[in-house]
């Protein structure tokens, strides 16, 4: 899960996604990274935390960090937030395997759209909670992409 600070809308998606694989006992590995480094090892935003909170998640102990080469290496799927994300990690893709692991993460629920999951940073708690329904929705999809064996 990519975002550009790590610190409002990867660690949502992170946190409902391992929630969601820890309830279904599914053996994945769920992380999150920035395209930037100016937030590395900061908690998540607050709102981001009490947001997850409100609906049974704790994110309270993730640290954001840079996004890095070896994570093509580590992950099967690198799922961003929007156009500008895919752009930073695209340009790292080392080669054509690497590039097909990105997708818009908001492709899975509306295909080849490219609809971005908005940043809530300096909106509102609404935005926040907008952002959780969004990543509610395209994570229950990962779900079903790897119960299918597709991911």
């Amino acid at each position: 899960m990519v975002c550009m600070g790590n610190i409002c809308r990867s660690p949502l998606a992170e946190g409902i996604l391992r929630h969601k694989v820890k309830n279904r006992q599914i053996p994945v590995l769920v992380d999150s990274a920035g395209t930037i480094a100016y937030h590395s090892g900061e908690h998540p935003d607050d709102r981001a935390t009490s947001t997850a909170k409100k609906h049974g998640i704790d994110i309270s102990e993730q640290m954001a960090r840079q996004f890095h080469v070896s994570d093509f290496e580590e992950f099967d799927k690198i799922f961003v937030m929007d156009a500008n994300n895919f752009s930073d990690v695209l340009r790292l893709a080392r080669n054509h395997h690497e590039a097909e692991k990105v997708e818009m993460i908001m492709n899975l629920v509306n295909p080849e759209k490219n609809i971005p999951v908005p940043d809530p940073y300096y909106g509102g708690k609404d935005g926040f909670e907008n952002v959780y329904q969004m990543l509610d929705q395209s994570t229950e999809k990962i779900i079903e992409a790897i119960i299918r064996g597709d991911i």
